[in-house]
């Protein structure tokens, strides 16, 4: 990453900011790693870089409210540094870091060795979800106190359903206490024990045991009826089902403190990716039905889908080459999401540029109380540059993430990031021959 510049100007970008109701074609300027003005045209400035942002959309920073970056544990499958350039790579100047790691990000001193490892990555940052359960055993709660002092942003035993109702309303009620949104993964464990795929006419053709949609819902309404009672924040994490989508429109049309996110595997992908027993279109909740995939993309268009998030989940190669009931769940995301949402949802014609930022920046950050979200004069320079009309080969082997495990390998997509900066820092940087590369000053040339 470059050092800190005084002063960047990004030139000539159409600039959208969803949080000011903002789109219109012109400069910002950063000073200092502060927004100091947006838009218009601004004349030359002593020592400041300047990129070029013709054809490419300024926006907020995105921001993923849902990634897994495996350290500590896991350091060969991913460390805080890979998966915070990746998140640089697709755009991403911050993400949230779920607490399944080993050991279980349970309390104030593992929280703040993330903090520590991300600040040494010096990428994208890297905010911290602390577990809603000792070792998410889903027995007794962590000190939700001790992890927001720390600097924990939220709780959840991602990777785990909160089975106990008790556990799951007492959470709602100790977080509210410090606003901040306890993030479930919605699972009933008894529905969903065994299976490695959506329940239904595939499954059953494949020999694999299924998963129920209403796996997933009877969890969604149970969490949505506690957040009632509760008043607490209930943020439903990866939705993937028709009747989830029922089931939050329900809770948000009574007023209940209710947020929803979905990834984009599952506005675009269906089970029929399994038919070749693919183990990188194996995931959980696993790809459902076209059905649900329409429903999914209308629920981001209208509202009831507040964001969308990426569920990076990296795995060593050898995990995933089994046989695709013994494979483990998930796929990398970071540096795909911004072109299969664009892909998937904009070309298609369901939402706008203007919304798709909504969903991925100016959202996660109100919801999730984080900094960024806003091109705002004074906010930090959190800001993601990207070419909304770029066609680009998928290829798993240019990842900055370690993992390869992506289901769109070989796919051409449309939209990636060109540049991210990061605290007024250019933390990425997309070549003109469409390669990777780090930047420097503008007047030292690319690397």
């Amino acid at each position: 990453m470059s050092e800190k510049l005084r002063s960047l100007v990004l030139a000539g970008g159409r600039l959208i900011d969803p949080s000011r109701g903002l789109d219109e074609t012109g400069d910002l300027l950063v000073v200092d790693g502060k927004i100091e003005s947006v838009g218009g045209k601004l004349g030359p400035i002593d020592d400041a870089e300047v990129i070029d942002c013709g054809g490419a959309i300024v926006s907020p920073g995105f921001i993923d409210v849902h990634c897994h970056l495996r350290e500590p544990g896991r350091e060969d499958v991913e460390t805080i540094a890979t998966g915070a350039r990746a998140a640089a790579a697709g755009g991403f100047t911050a993400v949230c870091a779920m607490p399944n790691t080993d050991p279980v990000t349970d309390n104030q001193a593992a929280v703040g060795f993330i903090i520590r490892q991300s600040q040494r990555a010096n990428a994208a940052r890297v905010h911290v979800i602390g577990a809603i359960s000792v070792g998410q055993r889903g027995e007794t709660l962590a000190e939700f106190g001790e992890m927001v002092a720390a600097g924990a942003v939220a709780v959840s035993d991602d990777g785990k359903p909160v089975v106990s109702a008790q556990l799951m309303r007492t959470a709602l009620e100790y977080a509210r206490t410090f606003r901040i949104p306890v993030i479930d993964h919605c699972e009933e464990p008894t529905l969903a024990h065994g299976g490695s795929m959506n329940e239904g006419i595939v499954s059953a053709r494949l020999g694999l045991k299924g998963i129920p949609s209403e796996a997933e819902e009877i969890m969604v309404i149970r969490d949505i009826l506690l957040a009632r009672r509760t008043g607490g924040h209930v943020h439903l994490a990866h939705m993937s089902t028709y009747g989830s989508v029922e089931l939050i429109r329900w809770g948000k049309e009574r007023g209940i403190n209710v947020t929803a996110e979905v990834c984009p595997h599952h506005i675009s992908l269906t089970e029929d990716r399994i038919l070749s027993y693919d183990t990188n279109a194996k995931m959980n909740p696993p790809l459902r039905t076209q059905k649900d995939v329409d429903a999914l993309r209308e629920a981001v268009k209208d509202g009831t889908i507040d964001l969308i998030a990426t569920d990076h989940a990296p795995h060593h190669y050898d995990e995933k080459e089994r046989e695709f009931a013994d494979a483990p769940n998930g796929i990398v995301g970071l540096e795909t999401a911004l072109a299969v949402s664009v892909t998937n949802l904009v070309e298609t014609g369901h939402i706008d540029f203007v919304t798709l930022i909504e969903k991925m920046s100016c959202n996660p950050a109100r919801i999730f109380g984080l900094p960024g979200g806003t091109l705002s004069k004074g906010a930090a320079a959190d800001i993601t540059v990207f070419d909304p009309k770029l066609k680009w080969l998928v290829d798993p082997a240019t990842f900055l993430t370690k993992g390869r495990n992506t289901p769109y390998a070989g796919q051409t997509l449309t939209g990636r990031a060109v540049c991210t900066v990061v605290q007024g820092r250019v933390a990425y940087k997309l070549s003109g021959s469409g390669t990777d590369e780090r930047p420097r000053r503008a007047n030292q040339g690319s690397q």
